[in-house]
């Protein structure tokens, strides 16, 4: 009777234990996150010089290239919308770059410790700091899974005020007044113009005259069934095959069904083509960790410079041509080996922009997203 009472008393003491644990990481977790967006609140209200803002959505990275591309970009969105009376600021979607950059992941190659955040407290400070008209621009490639999650969670949430953050006043007054801007391939249309811009580019022009040129995406999974995402890869080795009059254009992805590496050579083979050179480039806005891993890495076998060089291919993933001017890291010197992502790129870049403006003129129109009535129902 003893040792069941026993029991009884360490099995209590047990979960009452467990229940002080829980409620004190909890509490740290509260606390975290009122820390962040105390933060961003007090990094908003010091930047704040305008009424309007555009918000900068991008996955994130934790390699020094990619920090200094997104500071170029963040540059060219002041230098064009600051004058417009637009304030820009720039936010990661991924808690694990967030996380990792905070940490300095890549500290021991020379990258920075920064401290990133996510969309949520961006738009919490934004709205507490009283914006009138906002445009939150996706810097991902296609509308798939990162997009959707900006549009349909944080954008959704913020304009559904989910948190009670803001008056009811303030929500009525953004009427409209918010708005997204699309991926660099939303539309089919936007694929073309993509094509196009790429096709011009002197260092891919340069690689098209010795062999092939291979693009890597990203890709979702197919099971999520992103409609008009994955697709856009294959429309864009479509149209840069047409509009090159040439079949020496593929475009793969890491993470797409029936695209990855293996399935481009395949393609290639198909086409006749079972030797000469490969260019790599990534078709992504950075060069992180896919690019200089999954594409470039020649110690992985899964990599993509080891497969096409596996299948007898002189393959390269790093170029030496890039132009000091063109390149957003600071740190590269002229003639060395590089990766340039689309972030890299002047033209592409403007692309993005483009997408910006369109929104800028949606809220313009009367076009923007409603809020709904924030009065609750009894």
């Amino acid at each position: 009777m003893k040792r069941i009472k026993f029991l009884m008393v360490a099995f209590m003491a047990a979960m009452m234990g467990m229940g002080l644990s829980s409620c004190s990481k909890d509490d740290n977790e509260s606390s975290n996150y009122e820390k962040y967006q105390k933060q961003v609140d007090d990094m908003v209200k010091q930047q704040k010089k305008n009424d309007k803002v555009i918000l900068l959505v991008a996955f994130g990275s934790t390699w020094q290239q990619a920090y200094d591309t997104f500071d170029t970009i963040l540059d060219e969105y002041k230098a064009e919308y600051n004058k417009q009376g637009w304030d820009v600021f720039l936010s990661f979607s991924s808690a694990i770059c967030i996380n990792q950059a905070a940490a300095g992941e890549h500290a021991d190659e020379g990258a920075e410790v920064r401290n990133y955040y996510d969309p949520e407290h961006w738009l919490t400070a934004i709205g507490r700091n009283a914006y009138k008209q906002i445009v939150v621009q996706s810097l991902q490639v296609i509308p798939g899974e990162e997009f959707r999650r900006v549009r349909d969670s944080y954008v959704k949430d913020f304009m559904n005020n989910r948190s009670r953050d803001f008056s009811e006043a303030y929500m009525h007054s953004i009427d409209k007044k918010v708005a997204v801007g699309t991926p660099l391939m939303a539309e089919e249309e936007d694929v073309e113009n993509l094509a196009e811009v790429l096709l011009n580019e002197y260092d891919i022009k340069a690689a098209l005259e010795k062999g092939v040129v291979a693009f890597m995406g990203h890709g979702n999974p197919e099971s999520y069934d992103y409609y008009g995402a994955n697709i856009r890869y294959t429309q864009l080795e479509d149209a840069l095959q047409l509009a090159s009059k040439t079949k020496k254009f593929f475009v793969g992805t890491v993470d797409m069904e029936d695209n990855f590496v293996e399935n481009v050579i395949d393609r290639m083979n198909k086409n006749g083509i079972t030797s000469g050179n490969v260019q790599l480039f990534p078709l992504m806005s950075i060069a992180g960790d896919h690019a200089h891993n999954d594409m470039a890495d020649p110690d992985d076998d899964e990599s993509w410079v080891s497969m096409f060089g596996k299948a007898g291919f002189q393959v390269a993933a790093y170029e030496t041509i890039f132009k000091k001017a063109d390149a957003c890291y600071k740190n590269y010197k002229e003639g060395t080996d590089y990766i340039p992502a689309l972030g890299e790129r002047k033209a592409v870049r403007k692309l993005w922009m483009n997408h910006t403006q369109a929104a800028i003129d949606a809220i313009k129109n009367g076009q923007g997203l409603s809020t709904p009535t924030t009065t609750t129902e009894e």
